[in-house]
């Protein structure tokens, strides 16, 4: 009896599911189906789910009539240093932050939970007036340490919640094998938190290859944008060159999937320790 009470009700589910995921998946289909439409049939009507012929042209040009080689480039730079060095400092500050007792612990704590509830756009003045003043305005450096401040708060507060659940115990025996505290921390530790780094490593990098505000703001020249202000570039006040863009979305896309599809499984591991005591 309780098993054809549940079956309309698990009908139900499969379907919103179902209904869901199709709602969620449609835009990445059609940015997909969009990038390999011959150029002309894009904004034609009627309009077409499916392409009568599928063409590499929009990627041709993407690559021949714009720089795009050389934004992918300087994503692959700012979010590899941006994210390795981001995750080594918070590694550091997490380690401070769940080991040590000192005065002001809670304050230094406190303010990386504001960093993240405050909109990025409140300190862009300031930010602008600082970096043009260190003449960092259009540089790879000056976007790559922006970042860096920009994600150590999140990584340190994530991986704090990984050290405290490593026991102190651990640390107190490799000290007594005759390991220093930075002995400890490399040898011992590290190894033990490996999915808590690399899930910490991983969200920076992608928060560093998707991020646009301040790359728009701070990368105005061709030759140090990133891949998020290039895909602004095929957009005009009075045209849209809806092919390239949706190449370049394809493109900006791929290396996101697979790092999440290579790491997921340390990412879930690192969450879960990092959340549960």
């Amino acid at each position: 009896m309780i098993g054809k009470r549940s079956l309309p009700l698990a009908v139900l589910k499969t379907l919103f599911l179902a209904i869901w995921l199709v709602i969620t998946a449609f835009p990445l289909y059609w940015i997909v189906i969009t990038s390999f439409k011959e150029p002309g049939s894009i904004t034609s009507y009627p309009i077409k789910y499916w392409p009568s012929h599928f063409s590499l042209e929009n990627y041709t040009q993407l690559f021949t009539l714009s720089n795009f080689f050389v934004n992918i480039r300087n994503s692959f730079v700012v979010a590899l240093v941006a994210g390795a060095v981001a995750t080594s400092i918070a590694l550091l500050s997490g380690y401070v932050l769940s080991k040590f007792e000192f005065r002001g612990k809670t304050a230094v704590f406190l303010c990386f939970l504001i960093t993240q509830m405050l909109p990025a756009f409140i300190a862009l003045g300031p930010l602008y007036i600082m970096m043009t003043h260190m003449d960092l305005v259009n540089s790879i450096v000056g976007l790559i340490l922006v970042y860096i401040a920009v994600c150590i708060p999140f990584s340190a507060i994530m991986l704090k919640g990984f050290f405290d659940n490593i026991p102190d115990e651990l640390e107190e025996a490799s000290m007594v094998d005759g390991c220093n505290r930075m002995q400890s921390l490399i040898y011992i530790i590290i190894p033990v938190m490996r999915p808590g780094l690399i899930a910490a490593f991983v969200f920076n990098f992608v928060n560093c290859w998707n991020e646009l505000f301040l790359s728009v703001t701070l990368a105005q020249r061709s030759s140090v944008k990133t891949i998020p202000a290039a895909l602004q570039g095929f957009i005009s006040s009075f045209d849209i060159d809806w092919g390239s863009l949706s190449a370049a979305s394809v493109l900006a896309i791929i290396p996101s999937m697979i790092i999440f599809a290579f790491a997921s499984k340390h990412i879930v591991a690192g969450l879960t320790a990092g959340a549960v005591k």
